[in-house]
């Protein structure tokens, strides 16, 4: 027993590369990494201008046929000159509506989808076009 040989600690290993099973990226970086740009802006893309742009839940199926629907999310902005052919929101007996703006024959009306243009509602002196419809956020 005496003059044996006392076990050893086992030698130091080399430092690990990783935790087992460590994938190492190989081949060359994705060339679409040079065209990136960051994230997509929606206010950018979506809005011209911040202080007169709103955004207004619809309520109602009057627009459907032009595809702005119920529940429907649309960006309404009051700097836009309303035109013929505009879908506007209009404030008519003290309620906001959607409609189409339609002039023909030297008079303005505001149309529905579900209506015909017969039964238009006149603009007059007590209409109020708030603002001009620039995108529907439509729910898919």
């Amino acid at each position: 027993m005496f003059g044996m040989d006392q076990p050893q600690p086992p030698a130091p290993q080399p430092e690990s590369q990783g935790p087992v099973g460590a994938v190492e990226a190989m081949g060359f970086p994705s060339p679409a990494r040079d065209y990136y740009s960051g994230g997509i802006d929606l206010n950018r893309l979506l809005i011209r201008d911040r202080t007169s742009t709103f955004l207004m839940r619809v309520s109602g199926n009057a627009m459907a046929s032009s595809g702005i629907s119920h529940g429907d999310e649309v960006i309404v902005d009051r700097a836009v000159a309303p035109r013929d052919g505009s879908v506007v929101i209009a404030v008519q007996d003290g309620e906001l509506v959607i409609r189409r703006l339609v002039s023909s024959r030297g008079t303005t009306v505001l149309c529905s989808d579900e209506q015909p243009q017969e039964r238009a509602e006149a603009v007059t002196e007590e209409t109020t076009i708030w603002g001009v419809v620039t995108r529907c956020l439509h729910h898919v």
